[in-house]
């Protein structure tokens, strides 16, 4: 017969497992950050061939491996890709020098390593730096939206929980987690409007809040609900503690060590936060991908939902609720501390 662990033994074993679980979570979250830099980042440079050409040996000389770049035909058709969130910059060749165009309310990180790379390379002569879709005055850095958006991800795991613990009925949860979302996407567009971390339209911003915190209750409520407590281990550790620290949320996926900063983008932090730069700053450009991610956590979650529903109402009935459902049978109460008839 197994022997049970000591008290001491078994304070020991979780203080050595959390430690390590503590140790885990360190190294994920300070590794992505400690490495980020660029990699094939996407940017234009448009001007005359020859100068051109020069230039992207320029680009490639000082960051081996840092720039994916496409040429285009004139100043005009670079800004239109920084609009579309085609490339993050713009190299112009023009008579008088290199203009450098930036997008900083795409990633305001990007903005400022591609400014001082421009400056770099111009060897001690000034660059002009034109920001083309620029980061809210009152948000310059992006700190703000960053800061803001990580409460929506923990009150959403807060929220799948808590419906899946105080919530019998799975229907009901359901219209717990869409009223939630709605709420939610409502006030925390509204703060974040109102302290200028946003910009373009408020009910835009609303929705794509709206469906962030749905597509994050849903997935932790629905895994819950067909799993139990393994499940809400489960979808908080694949949300926030796997998804987090490669969302890119303040950075971009191409600063991420790969494939990690593409599979963030797979995740609901990082397609949220990339849908709403899109919506905030860029009129929706670029916003398909992280809509139908989020979008199929959301239905997933809810479908995980409907699941763990019929598998409740699949469950063999009580030798009570047998009892009572039997014609002229009334269970009678059973004597505190006497044990059940045998059949």
């Amino acid at each position: 017969m197994a022997r049970t662990p000591t008290p001491l033994v078994l304070t020991g074993l979780v203080a050595a497992g959390i430690a390590l679980f503590q140790a885990l979570l360190i190294t994920w979250f300070a590794w992505p950050a400690k490495s980020a830099e660029p990699r094939d980042l996407p940017i234009v440079v448009a001007g005359p061939g020859p100068a051109v050409t020069v230039l992207q040996q320029q680009l490639e000389a000082a960051r081996p491996g840092a720039f994916d770049v496409t040429v285009v035909s004139t100043e005009s058709a670079a800004d239109d890709a920084l609009r579309d969130r085609e490339a993050y910059a713009a190299f112009i060749v023009g008579a008088t020098g290199v203009e450098v165009h930036i997008a900083s309310a795409g990633s305001p990180a990007v903005a400022t390593l591609i400014s001082q790379a421009a400056q770099g390379m111009a060897k001690g002569q000034n660059v002009e730096v034109i920001d083309v879709v620029a980061s809210p005055s009152s948000d310059p850095r992006g700190a703000g939206l960053t800061a803001g958006f990580m409460p929506l991800i923990m009150t959403s795991i807060a929220c799948g929980i808590a419906l899946l613990f105080l919530v019998k009925s799975h229907r009901v949860r359901v219209i717990g987690l869409l009223a939630f979302s709605v709420l939610a996407g409502l006030i925390a567009a509204g703060l974040l409007h109102g302290q200028g971390v946003l910009s373009g339209s408020y009910l835009a911003a609303a929705g794509v809040i709206g469906l962030v915190t749905l597509s994050v209750s849903a997935a932790v409520s629905g895994l819950g609900a067909v799993l139990g407590n393994p499940g809400l281990g489960l979808g908080a550790l694949t949300v926030f503690f796997f998804g987090n620290p490669i969302s890119a949320a303040a950075s971009a996926p191409e600063l991420l060590p790969q494939p990690w900063g593409l599979v963030g983008q797979f995740l609901p932090p990082g397609a949220g936060s990339s849908l709403l730069r899109s919506v905030a700053f860029f009129d929706g450009a670029a916003a398909t991908r992280p809509l139908l991610v989020l979008l199929a956590w959301a239905i997933t979650g809810l479908i995980l939902t409907a699941i763990g529903h019929f598998r409740d109402n699949g469950k063999a009935p009580s030798l009570a609720s047998a009892a009572s459902a039997a014609p002229g049978i009334t269970p009678s109460p059973t004597a505190k501390g006497s044990a059940p008839a045998a059949a």
